[in-house]
């Protein structure tokens, strides 16, 4: 197996397709909706949240079967129904189209995977096993968390201002360079409360 190419992408405004609108798919619908990606949902029944996501406008749902002309135009699509039928058909009508896809819990059928993430604030680790071993990835999730812990979200947004307010001086960028390290160095927990940003 070939090495997967780690990368954040950027989602706001992509349209999103998701197969299946159950409770797997919650999960994968609202990390989508946090992304800021556009979601269009196909299902022919949707839990609770789901159809107060499109009561609300949030998302769209069509109530029905999924149909290889709802893959026109499509960024990327999910899969997430209880039919093994419907999973693989929707993942090789992708496949012909050039559309990446992901079959939840079924490897064979997925182009990407979801990682298991660490978050902090706009600090995001991300785990994979390459499907091999969700459990350990979310293993690994629990001891990152424990290892960054809240106080990383401010951490990060101090660094961020730090950086921007040296690019906007007039220095010499192997000096800013080694400033920006220096910074990202020191312990975040009393870095932050010698700002007075702690209590």
């Amino acid at each position: 197996m070939t090495s997967l190419f780690p990368m954040f992408l950027k989602l706001e405004g992509r349209p999103f397709l998701v197969v299946g609108a159950g409770t797997v798919a919650e999960g994968k619908i609202n990390g989508l909706l946090l992304s800021g990606a556009a979601v269009r949902v196909v299902a022919p029944r949707a839990n609770a949240a789901v159809e107060e996501w499109a009561r609300k406008g949030a998302i769209r749902w069509e109530a029905r079967e999924f149909s290889p002309a709802d893959l026109d135009g499509v960024f990327l699509v999910i899969v997430a129904t209880s039919s093994t039928h419907v999973n693989e058909a929707v993942f090789h009508e992708a496949q012909r189209r050039n559309v990446l896809c992901n079959v939840v819990d079924d490897p064979q059928h997925c182009d990407f995977y979801y990682p298991a993430v660490v978050r902090r604030g706009q600090l995001q680790i991300a785990i994979s096993t390459a499907g091999e071993s969700p459990a350990l990835a979310q293993k690994l999730r629990r001891e990152l968390e424990t290892q960054y812990g809240p106080e990383y979200e401010s951490w990060i947004k101090h660094l961020g201002k730090a950086r921007r307010e040296l690019f906007a001086r007039n220095i010499d960028a192997e000096k800013r360079r080694h400033r920006l390290h220096e910074l990202a160095s020191e312990p975040p927990v009393t870095a932050l409360i010698n700002k007075g940003e702690r209590s």
